[in-house]
């Protein structure tokens, strides 16, 4: 789980998803890509620059759980709420997920795991996981709109 929250970090994660759905997607893969990539613009900006101020939510105290260290990734500065990295990974998934709906199950499922992981490690609350996720999957959606693309 450290691994796969570290992945994400800066959003690695998805822009590496986005250029293989480029590469190897033709041109419903360019357009999942894009699609997910606005979308992931758009719930960063929002989670990290318009939620997180708004909320003074501090993050767990690890010291507690001296047993679960192993499981930590480094401490952000930032509010804990919302989980700006699950809502990049709900919408990324979800917005190349619209446009590349064989690819939708995975993308969703890793975005969940991407979630998890946040709590696990010892960085989120399982709540700023959920409004994350809710964030991500709302940018989705206004991306889609945004591109004029049909939902399936």
């Amino acid at each position: 789980m450290r691994r796969l929250s570290r992945a994400a970090d800066h959003s690695k994660l998805w822009f590496g998803a986005a250029a293989g759905l480029s590469l190897l997607g033709g041109a419903r893969g360019r357009r999942g890509a894009a699609q997910g990539l606005l979308a992931l613009g758009i719930s960063s900006t929002f989670a990290n620059l318009v939620a997180k101020p708004l909320t003074t939510r501090r993050r767990p105290e690890r010291e507690e759980l001296e047993v679960l260290a192993r499981r930590h990734v480094p401490m952000p500065r930032s509010s804990s709420f919302p989980s700006g990295h699950t809502a990049s990974a709900f919408a990324f998934a979800t917005a190349a997920g619209n446009a590349q709906t064989p690819l939708s199950a995975p993308l969703r499922a890793l975005a969940t795991l991407v979630g998890y992981s946040r709590v696990h490690t010892g960085v989120h609350y399982p709540a700023d996981v959920l409004a994350g996720a809710f964030i991500g999957v709302s940018t989705a959606e206004l991306a889609g709109r945004l591109l004029g693309s049909p939902r399936p």
